[in-house]
Parts: structure tokens; C-alpha cells; sequence
């Protein structure tokens, strides 16, 4: 066999691809993943991300004071920025040839986020339409591709239209397949720009988001009402901070550098919870426990860097060590901005230092009290370990000795015997794991955090997920409630739900928790098998088959088979709702009415917003 494939192996063996084909075949290189729209993460929003940071790129250097962005029904997207405009003889060669850009020189663009001569090139390759159009002194030049190949184009022609970049595109379906954008991501993506840039006006689709505080205004978005004193919003050059405390668990925070928001953190993330923990132990002269100090803190940062480093090319987590080449380290520059700042605001406001203690102390005390239910449930979960089957674990949780998660890590969460052995049969054994549930779980609404080590299916979940201490050492990427599409099911789906988010709402927040999508029909003939997730899908299925196809009605995830398991959670087809927290949520909110003693207003809800599409029978 060795002799074959050497063989097979010849000069046509070796091929050099264009640069559209390359990004076409290999998109997860520039844009992390495709997607069909439903995750704020998909790639289609990362497509308009690399192009609102040209023109962000543009306001931040002091170049237009608006960006106009449009998307259409057909998923055309259009952003128009009133900045200089691309030099009008490097239109085409911006968006077609890799590697052209201003921002290889750090004068013109001395703290961009942009791709540096590969974003707007990734946008082009992966559009089915792309058109650019810069407008400078009174002339345009203007370039039409179609997969990144250049159709058309016109160079210095006259022109009334004001300074500045047009860039339109659709992405391409037969690479996206049916996506859709979802508006309400769009719109949160546009509003975090106008936080970071104060003054800056996005239009998306004629309504207008603007900031005049900054992160101040940000954190007023994320906040309920619940928050113990007022924000703290300092700034300094390079760097911008705004953080409270409420009465919620766990930590919150929204990070950005160079107006990228990284949804996974990073250097300047790490060193600012840290420099928090230090200049409030240095305020108050006492040794707190950090956990005491960041428990239910609610915070944004940003810094700008020169040159940032990420460490994937979606830009959501900064790796940077230094500000700029040859600079001091982002941990120094984060930690001496709060110490000065924080430590300075305390000093000169003591009724909030006086709040901020008697919360930290609150934490401490409840810490205490719980301290020794927590050792022996430690112990409890440990043994439990050795001599149950609650967790079939997998064998890869993180990507490096970093602990980076490994994307594709998932545990499964579902209820019985009879569906954790399904789904375990047919898992993939390096990255999905499962937990099966012993019953209902225990409705915590309204309980304390004690709840958690004394109740023994909490207690085993939080020992699989390992988030005793810190979010830090959770052990999977992706958290998937499994369960059937019943009343049962629902209501087991809503109580873990509701587990998460009273004790760690971070998993939410940082987009790590899912809902399994499990189809209810399968319709097959001898040649094809259509798993239909809806009745619509069912009868779209039937029409494709033709006459007289065997259908098969799923009951529950315990009466699936594992060859058909095989295909609901194989990453190619597994469909996954992220549960996503919007801005108008408020946790304690959702848990009072969903959870809640308020019977009648729950009961007239659910008539009121009752589906009657889901009744039908077959």
C-alpha cells in the first residue's frame, strides 16, 4: 500500500490554487466558520464585521463622522463611510489582489483591527456579488466581482457623491446555504461600534445608534436594575474602563481591543481582572479572596494596541503580550491605568468604596458559609465519579496546555437510561461527552448557591463541567441540553436553563450553552432518508421522495436509534439554538416570571403565545 500511494504521488499531485479558490475552499482560515446566520459568531456577520472595520478604521483616524449601513431582505449587504475613500488607482487591487493595504504601515493606520490586506479580500472570494466604490475630489472609480473574480470596472470617472468607501455584497449561498441575517445581531454588533467610538452615527436600515458615553452607556445596556452603586467609567489614553457590582453570580464581562470585541478575552482581559483584585486588596489593605472581589461584577474594557496579534483570525481573543514592538507589556499598561485610575476614583467617592466593601464582605461571608457543604460534596462528587455512569466523558477538552478549548468540545445533557445510551453509541468519542440526569432536576429558582453542592445532580454537573471555582477551568466549549420534544422535555430544559442562569449566567453570556434540535419525521424511500425537523420539512420531503415514502415519527430521544443519533449530532448536521441573553433581558426577570409563584400571568402567556402549529396530527 505504501508503494501505491507514492505512486499516486506526482507532480499533478501538487496544485496551486488563486487566491479566490483558496479562501472559497479553505473559508474557516479567514472567517472561522460558515453558518446559516443563526449564531452571532457565523460567518456571514463576520463578512460585514471586516468590512465595518475599514470604516471604522477611517473615523477612528479622524476621517467622517457616519457610517450608512443597509441590509436587504435578499441578503445584500451595503455599508457607505464618508472617509478619505481608497486611493481611486487602488481600488480593484484592494479588494482583489492578498496582501494590499494601507495598514502594513503603521503611520496611516497606527491601531487598525482590520485583516491587514486579507478582510476585505475574504469578503469578495466568499460573495456570490461584491461591488466597491470609493469617491475622492470629485471622481469614483468602481470594481464588480462575482466569487472574487473582477466582471467589470471603471476608473476616474465624474462624480457628485461625497468622500468615501461604498462596499456592497451577498454572500454566497451555495457556500452559506439559506441564511438569513438576524437583525438582532447586526444591530448589537453596530451599537457595540458606537460605544467604542464616541460621537461615531451608524445608520443601520434608517435607524440611527449613537453613543456620547462610551462604555458607560454600554455597561447601562447590559444593566438591570438591580446594580449597587452607580458605574465607575475612567479613561485614559489607550484605555477605557466601566464596572458595577449587582446582586447576580458570576462575573460579566465585555472586552474590546481596538474596537474588536473579543468575545473570548485575552491578555488585556486577564490583566484587567487581575489589576482589579490588586488595587482593591492595596485600597482597603486587606488580603480578599480575588473571587470575593469579582463575584458578581458586571464590567467593560478596551484598550488600543499597535499592531494587535489574535489568536485566530476571527479576532475574538487577543494574544498580544505588548502595546506596540518593542512596548511595555499589556499587563503593565492595564494594571498601572486601574491602579491609577480605580484607586484615585475611590479615594475621592467613599460612599461607593463603602458600598464596593460591604458587597465584597457579603461575598466573603456567604463563601464562608458554604465553604465546608462545598469540601464534602468535593468529596461526595469524587466518589460519586467512581462508581456511576452520570458523565461518559471525551477524550479532548482543550487545544494546548493553555487550556484553550478545543472549538468542537461538547457535553450532552439529557434525562435516562434509555437516551444517554443512544446518544453515547453513536458520539464521537474525542469531543462529545454526555451526562445523563436521574429525573427532573430541582427547580433553584430563588435558592442560594449552597443548592448547588448540596443537591447531587447539580453537585455531579458542576463537577463534569468544572466550574466549582472559576468559568476558567470550564472543561468543554459547548454545553447542549438534550431533551425530548415534550412537556417533560421542555420543562426539564427549562429548569436546567434556569440552573444556569441563577448560578452561572457567564456560560450564557459567553455563548456557551445550546438547545439540540432533534427532528420529529423520517421520511425515506430505498434510495434517500430526509430527517424533518417540522411538519413543513416533512412534506417538502415527502414531495422530493415521490409517492408512498415510509415515514417514521419520533417519540423521544430513548426510541432513536444510534445509527440515527449518528446523523442529529455529527458537526456536519447537528443543529444547535443558542440560548442568547439580549440586552432587553434582565436575569432576575425571566426567573420571577418563568419560575416564579406568578401561576395566572404564566398560564395566560402561554395561551396567549400558544403555537398551534405544533398540535397538528398526523
Amino acid at each position: 500500500m505504501d508503494n501505491i500511494a507514492l505512486l499516486d504521488y506526482n507532480d499533478e499531485s501538487v496544485q496551486t490554487l488563486d487566491w479566490q479558490e483558496h479562501i472559497r475552499r479553505r473559508p474557516g482560515m479567514y472567517i472561522g466558520k460558515l453558518g446559516d446566520g443563526n449564531s452571532p459568531d457565523d460567518g456571514i456577520y463576520v463578512l460585514l464585521k471586516e468590512v465595518m472595520d475599514n470604516a471604522i478604521d477611517e473615523y477612528a483616524g479622524g476621517f467622517g463622522k457616519r457610517i450608512d449601513v443597509q441590509v436587504a431582505d435578499d441578503g445584500r449587504v451595503t455599508v457607505r463611510d464618508y472617509g478619505r475613500g481608497v486611493p481611486l488607482g487602488k481600488v480593484i487591487d484592494v479588494a482583489s489582489k492578498m496582501n494590499t493595504g494601507a495598514k502594513y504601515d503603521s503611520k496611516v493606520f497606527k491601531k487598525s483591527v482590520g485583516l491587514n490586506g486579507v478582510g476585505i479580500k475574504a469578503v469578495n472570494a466568499l460573495s456570490s456579488q461584491f461591488e466597491i466604490f470609493s469617491y475622492r475630489e470629485g471622481l469614483q472609480s468602481f470594481g464588480r466581482f462575482e466569487c472574487g473574480f473582477l466582471k467589470e470596472e471603471k476608473k476616474n470617472a465624474k462624480t457628485t457623491e461625497k468622500t468615501g468607501t461604498m462596499v456592497s455584497f451577498v454572500p454566497d449561498r451555495d457556500l452559506f446555504g439559506n441564511y438569513i441575517f438576524n437583525m438582532e445581531y447586526v444591530e448589537q454588533m453596530l451599537h457595540n461600534y458606537t460605544y467604542l467610538n464616541a460621537g461615531l452615527i451608524i445608520s443601520i436600515n434608517g435607524t440611527e445608534f449613537v453613543s456620547k458615553n462610551g462604555l458607560l452607556d454600554l455597561l447601562h445596556e447590559h444593566l438591570d436594575e438591580n446594580f449597587l452603586y452607580a458605574p465607575i467609567h475612567l479613561k485614559s489614553s489607550d484605555f477605557e474602563m466601566a464596572f458595577t457590582h449587582n446582586n447576580n453570580y458570576g462575573e460579566t464581562y465585555m472586552s474590546f481591543v481596538n474596537g474588536q470585541h473579543t468575545t473570548q478575552g485575552g491578555t488585556h482581559l486577564t490583566a484587567f481582572r487581575e489589576a482589579i483584585v490588586r488595587t482593591i486588596k492595596e485600597f482597603y489593605k486587606k488580603d480578599f479572596d480575588p473571587a470575593d472581589v469579582r463575584s458578581s461584577i458586571v464590567a467593560a474594557v478596551s484598550i488600543k494596541v499597535e499592531e494587535p496579534e489574535f489568536e485566530s483570525q476571527t479576532k475574538i481573543k487577543l494574544g498580544s503580550r505588548l502595546m506596540s514592538p518593542n512596548g511595555v507589556t499589556v499587563r503593565n499598561f492595564v494594571g498601572d491605568a486601574v491602579q491609577t485610575l480605580l484607586d484615585n476614583y475611590l479615594h475621592k467617592h467613599p460612599d461607593i468604596a463603602e458600598t464596593l466593601l460591604h458587597k465584597i464582605l457579603d461575598n466573603e461571608k456567604e463563601r464562608k458559609a458554604i465553604s465546608g457543604i462545598q469540601k464534602l460534596a468535593r468529596e461526595r462528587s469524587k466518589k460519586s465519579s467512581l462508581h456511576n455512569k452520570k458523565l461518559r466523558d471525551c477524550r479532548v477538552h482543550y487545544t494546548d496546555t493553555k487550556k484553550e478549548f478545543a472549538p468542537l468540545s461538547t457535553l450532552f445533557i439529557t434525562e435516562g437510561d434509555s437516551a444517554s445510551g443512544s446518544i453515547t453509541k453513536s458520539r464521537d468519542v474525542n469531543t462529545q461527552a454526555v451526562f445523563s440526569l436521574r429525573g427532573k432536576p430541582l427547580n433553584c429558582y430563588g435558592s442560594s448557591k449552597r443548592i448547588v453542592y448540596e443537591n447531587e445532580e447539580f453537585n455531579l454537573l458542576q463537577a463534569a463541567l468544572d466550574i466549582e471555582e472559576s468559568l476558567d477551568t470550564l472543561r468543554y466549549n459547548r454545553i447542549v441540553i438534550a431533551t425530548d420534544a415534550d412537556d417533560d422535555g421542555m420543562h426539564i430544559r427549562m429548569l436546567l436553563i434556569s440552573f444556569f442562569l441563577q448560578f452561572f449566567p457567564d456560560l450564557i453570556h459567553q455563548n456557551h450553552l445550546y438547545i439540540l434540535q432533534t427532528p420529529l419525521f423520517k421520511v425515506r424511500n430505498k434510495k434517500e432518508t430526509i430527517y424533518c425537523y417540522s411538519y413543513d420539512e416533512r412534506v417538502r420531503a415527502i414531495q422530493k421522495l415521490g409517492a408512498n415514502p415510509e415515514i417514521t415519527r419520533f417519540k423521544g430521544l430513548g426510541e432513536i436509534s444510534p445509527d440515527d443519533f449518528s446523523t442529529f449530532i455529527a458537526e456536519k448536521t447537528m443543529r444547535l439554538d443558542p440560548v442568547r441573553l439580549s440586552k432587553e433581558d434582565v436575569i432576575q426577570d425571566l426567573l420571577d416570571f418563568y419560575m416564579g409563584k406568578n401561576t395566572q400571568l404564566r398560564q395566560e402567556f402561554i395561551v396567549k403565545n400558544l403555537r398551534t402549529d405544533v398540535a397538528k396530527t398526523e
